[in-house]
């Protein structure tokens, strides 16, 4: 494997956790306004970052079906962990940067799971197929209008 290669490999690598992470942001807009889960949202993301990945990643396949897993994955977890946050600042009083600060990762990840339904990974689940198929399907090549 040449550097070009190497390099290459973990650019997408890191453009798809980046990508995964504005989606779970932008995902926790209208979860935050509704003041409820909407795990059911993993769906639309799911297809938008699979889109997007395969519309970077040549030759759209195998790589570019695992790196949109992966973003929709990282969204998944990221709003989640904003979600409970944000709920910790409410509660507290506190600023969203210093409640993810107080209260770490770990417990952030601890109380996103237990303010989970038990159908909420089913949409996770089902929305990182999509992402998988939609970057694994290859693009209707444009017709040339005569």
């Amino acid at each position: 494997m040449s550097a070009r290669v190497a390099f290459s490999a973990l650019f997408a690598l890191i453009s798809a956790v980046m990508l995964g992470l504005a989606a779970g942001a932008v995902w926790m807009v209208p979860t935050l306004y509704l003041q409820r889960p909407l795990p059911w949202l993993a769906l639309p993301v799911g297809w938008l970052l699979g889109k997007a990945v395969r519309n970077w990643v040549r030759p759209a396949g195998r790589d570019a079906a695992l790196l949109a897993a992966l973003a929709t994955f990282t969204a998944a977890i990221y709003v989640n962990l904003l979600t409970a946050a944000a709920r910790i600042a409410g509660l507290m009083g506190m600023g969203l940067i210093d409640a993810m600060r107080t209260a770490g990762f770990r417990l952030l990840l601890e109380l996103a799971t237990l303010g989970q339904a038990a159908t909420d990974n089913v949409w996770f689940v089902i929305g990182i197929v999509v992402a998988a198929l939609t970057a694994l399907r290859a693009a209707r090549p444009k017709q040339a209008h005569s």
